[in-house]
């Protein structure tokens, strides 16, 4: 009896060594990881990677520090070549102030804001006295498009590009040395920069003069001195993803991503503080790629078996998500997807911003495993929606469940001063903690059922009306392709379908996102017009009311 008390006496001392044991290497198991992290982040955003840019030195030098960490970590190389797949970006064609020049009696004009060259332009030098209002051998001409576009008025065919072609060839046969095109009239007249045209190149350099450039050539019969240059470059650049495997040859995989490009030194015109400084991207996106890092070396010792895990840094995300893409189209392993996991700016939590989880409706599996999965030391959100602007949206398109990690925007967002001083590493240490228990709570579940969602719009836009469809940035032809169309709105009651390429609203013709959404400003909600597309191929029109 005495014997029997004394084990019943020594078993809450021994349940609390236990618990004090295990706390302890909980402990020691999280300032590791916290260690790690920093450590990650550190490097990742430092001056040293000039910002990860895309293509740059800098996106070598982090793809590098990647597939070392994953070989340490012992995943299997599951690139195309090692750890990596590499992968090119078409930009099309290019101009820049350092290659082109436009002068007026001395007087540099403002390249984009007062001329621009046109894509099928001939790289020249030239300069001469010329007038408007006179054509003089060997000097430039200027062409008004006014008589033209009155003449075509009610031509559904007419194509300025045409005629700009046909008079450069004149000017050429004729003696001029460039062509100087500008608009008089009131008329749209649908003049762009095309980056994707595939024209032959015309006989003489073509530059528009925009509205604002014409105040520069008030008096129409005066003569100008001119000096002109028109340098345009087929711009490529390489991306590389980095791609580990984890097998432990179940049928399905998980996949878990984080984006680790940035901005560079803003060249591409996404950074919000504009140019010249490194935008070392401590939040945005290093603080993910060192969570996919740590989950990687976590994951080496988990008990959830029932899946495999591949492990993917995306690069090109910045320009439009084209490292998810590239991969879900070239995908490098083989591999039955079971759903994807992506952290995108996991690193600044803020109990009062909350950690927002995104793609909480793309299975009705999530709903069952966030009620039993929960984290005290974490204020959470969820957010139904399956896109967005990261690379969660490209495996959501090819109906794949998904979950979207993120601690929410913030004054730092795409500017110089996201720095890694700045990060919460307690905070994602919570963040890495709790996607490890999520995965563990989803390991019986099976393969995930998938369900559509709600679509979200474009970011940081204010358009006054919107047709309700995702872009494809990464669409390489002229006009913008759809990338998946939002439920219940406008392009959804036309009848608009992904991969449809939109050309035309009313007046505005466009030739990529960019000039789509300001084909947009010309609207407000109310205006009937009509919509011009290509599907497959056929050109269809369709009447809308925003």
């Amino acid at each position: 009896m005495k014997n029997f008390l004394l084990i019943v006496l020594l078993i809450p001392g021994l349940t609390f060594s236990q618990s004090r044991k295990q706390r302890k290497a909980q402990a020691k198991a999280d300032t590791i990881t916290i260690a790690n992290l920093r450590a990650h982040i550190q490097y990742l955003a430092s001056d040293k990677l000039e910002g990860r840019r895309t293509g740059t030195a800098g996106e070598v030098l982090a793809m590098q520090y990647i597939s070392t960490q994953f070989a340490k970590d012992g995943l299997i190389p599951k690139g195309t070549n090692g750890y990596i797949q590499e992968f090119e970006i078409n930009e099309g064609k290019q101009f820049t102030e350092a290659d082109n020049f436009f002068s007026v009696n001395g007087k540099k004009l403002e390249l984009k804001k007062e001329y621009f060259p046109l894509a099928y332009s001939a790289n020249a030098t030239t300069e001469g006295n010329a007038s408007i209002a006179l054509r003089e051998k060997n000097e430039p001409w200027f062409f008004d498009v006014k008589d033209v576009l009155e003449e075509n008025s009610s031509n559904p065919h007419f194509d300025i590009n045409d005629a700009l072609t046909t008079e450069a060839k004149h000017t050429k046969e004729k003696g001029g040395t460039a062509l100087i095109v500008f608009n008089s009239s009131a008329l749209v007249d649908n003049i762009q920069f095309n980056k994707n045209d595939s024209s032959l190149i015309a006989a003489v350099p073509i530059v528009y003069i925009t509205k604002d450039g014409m105040q520069h050539f008030a008096d129409a019969s005066a003569g100008y001195d001119l000096k002109l240059q028109v340098t345009l470059s087929k711009q490529i650049r390489k991306a590389r993803n980095v791609v580990g495997y984890l097998n432990f040859n179940a049928p399905t995989t998980v996949i878990i991503g984080a984006h680790y490009d940035h901005l560079g030194y803003g060249e591409d015109g996404n950074s919000l503080d504009g140019q010249g400084q490194i935008h070392n991207g401590a939040d945005d996106n290093a603080s993910g790629s060192a969570a996919l890092l740590e989950m990687a070396r976590i994951l080496q010792t988990t008990k959830a078996h029932n899946n495999n895990y591949l492990f993917i840094a995306f690069s090109g995300e910045e320009l439009g998500l084209f490292g998810s893409k590239y991969w879900l189209e070239n995908p490098s392993v083989n591999i039955v997807p079971n759903y994807m996991i992506n952290m995108d700016m996991v690193g600044r939590y803020d109990s009062a911003k909350k950690l927002t989880i995104g793609g909480y409706g793309t299975s009705p599996v999530w709903g069952n495993v966030f009620t039993t999965t929960t984290d005290k030391n974490l204020v959470v959100k969820f957010d139904s929606s399956g896109t967005g602007p990261s690379d969660h949206a490209s495996f959501y398109r090819k109906e794949i469940p998904v979950l979207f990690f993120f601690t929410n925007s913030h004054s730092d967002y795409h500017k110089a001063t996201d720095d890694w001083q700045k990060i919460n590493f307690k905070g994602e240490l919570e963040i890495v903690k709790y996607i490890n228990h999520i995965i563990e709570a989803t390991d019986d579940k099976g393969k995930l059922a998938f369900t559509k969602t709600r679509d979200q719009e474009m970011r940081s836009v204010s358009l006054p009306v919107t047709l309700g469809v995702m872009p494809d940035y990464g669409y390489t032809g002229t006009g913008m392709r759809i990338d998946g169309v939002s439920k219940g709105k406008l392009a959804e009651r036309t009848g608009l379908l992904a991969g449809d390429v939109l050309l035309q609203l009313g007046d505005y013709k466009f030739v990529d996102v960019q000039t789509y959404m300001q084909a947009l400003q010309h609207f407000k909600k109310g205006d009937a017009t009509t919509l011009r597309i290509n599907r497959a191929g056929k050109e269809m029109e369709f009447s809308i009311v925003f």
